[in-house]
C-alpha cells in the first residue's frame, strides 16, 4: 500500500461540497476542512502508485477545486 496527503485549496464557499465529493473516491480514507493556506486535507491510500495517481487526478478535476499539493509517503 502507498499513501499520500493531499492539500486542497477550494473555491470560496465550496469547502463542504468538495469535501463531500472527495469522500466518494474509494482511495480517500479521510477528508476534512482546515484553517490556513489550504482548505481541505485528504488522506489517500491505494494498492499501487498508479492507482493513487488516478485518484489524485480525479480529486484535481472535482468542481470547486482550485489547486492541490500532494505529499506522497516515502520509505526511510
Amino acid at each position: 500500500m502507498i499513501s499520500a496527503c493531499v492539500l486542497i485549496r477550494a473555491e470560496r464557499g465550496k469547502f463542504d461540497a468538495v469535501a463531500k465529493n472527495l469522500k466518494q473516491i474509494p482511495e480517500v480514507k479521510k477528508a476534512f476542512s482546515v484553517l490556513g493556506r489550504y482548505d481541505i486535507v485528504v488522506d489517500m491510500e491505494a494498492s499501487s502508485g498508479k492507482t493513487l495517481a488516478h485518484a489524485i487526478l480525479k480529486a484535481n478535476r472535482l468542481s470547486g477545486v482550485v489547486f492541490t499539493e500532494t505529499l506522497p509517503e516515502v520509505e526511510a
